[in-house]
């Protein structure tokens, strides 16, 4: 639980979008380098300012997202 106390919501920083660490390095851009096959390695070595546990805490960020109890259809409206 402490790993999710590295995602922070501040609407001064990348208009409110999850970010790592209140920096300007969001949550959906890790995920997408992770979704493009990037390493937990290759991503340190390319962001040093990143730590594991930054990667770690996206990941249970979109699996606690992942796990809504309903989900609305995006063309339902």
């Amino acid at each position: 639980m402490d790993l999710l106390r590295r995602i922070t919501l501040n609407p001064e920083v990348c208009k409110g979008s999850p970010t790592i660490r209140n920096m300007r390095f969001t949550v959906s851009q890790m995920l997408e380098l992770l979704a493009g096959g990037m390493t937990t390695e290759e991503i340190l070595e390319d962001y040093s300012y990143l730590e594991k546990e930054d990667i770690q805490a996206c990941l249970m960020y979109a699996a606690r997202l992942a796990n809504a109890k309903s989900i609305i259809p995006a063309n339902a409206a």
